[in-house]
């Protein structure tokens, strides 16, 4: 398997899940360390499950193969599964592939599982994966602000950008690295070190809204 980023940052997921352990809580709703491994191993190598990921009314199938890889592997095993990459006849085992579909997940992942931790403190990506989530973010945050009731710029602070993400008036200014935004946007709004600024009551109406993929 190609080496990439992607690659560097599915080392670092498998890592923090067998230090956490499988009992270990993650900002998954309902869902251990364990159940993460489980996931990410059935995404790999369970084709059939595939659609649930993306289609809500096959989501039941997902979850029935999730169990079941549960229950076939012990966690250490899955972990070291999901370490050693997908199997030889999937995409993601060329370098561009995986970099493209599997980095930003699994460092949201990485993150599902840190930021459930006391005294947890962020990862800080390099310069170009940050590139590609503030890229990612153009598309990630105009389909998890589509439905705001308010307005929603984000600026971002580790490097020059901003970007409109719902055009409407009055409109919350989201201020924050590239990694956190994409946090943000992802719906990992409690643990996201970010910033609102703007409207008093378009920043409490954000706060309270029900956004975020």
């Amino acid at each position: 398997m190609a080496a990439g980023r992607a690659r560097i940052q599915r080392e670092a997921l498998a890592d923090t899940l067998r230090e956490a352990g499988p009992a270990s809580p993650t900002l998954c709703a309902g869902w251990s360390a364990h159940d993460l491994a489980a996931h990410l191993v059935t995404r790999e190598r369970v084709p059939w499950a595939a659609p649930g990921l993306v289609i809500g009314l096959l989501h039941g199938i997902t979850e029935r193969a999730e169990r079941s890889t549960m229950r076939a592997h012990t966690f250490p095993e899955l972990v070291e599964m999901f370490r050693s990459g997908p199997p030889w006849w999937h995409p993601a085992r060329l370098g561009f592939v995986d970099d493209a579909t599997n980095l930003l997940e699994f460092y949201i992942h990485t993150e599902d599982v840190r930021r459930a931790q006391p005294g947890w403190e962020p990862t800080v990506p390099d310069a170009a994966t940050r590139d590609t989530m503030w890229t990612a973010l153009r598309l990630v945050g105009l389909a998890a602000f589509r439905r705001s009731p308010v307005g929603v710029v984000a600026v971002r602070t580790d490097s020059p950008g901003r970007l409109v993400l719902r055009r409407r008036e009055p409109a919350v200014e989201i201020a924050g690295a590239a990694e956190e935004l994409l946090l943000y946007a992802h719906g990992r709004r409690e643990v996201a070190r970010v910033e609102l600024s703007g409207d008093l009551e378009a920043v409490k109406t954000l706060r309270a809204a029900k956004v975020g993929l």
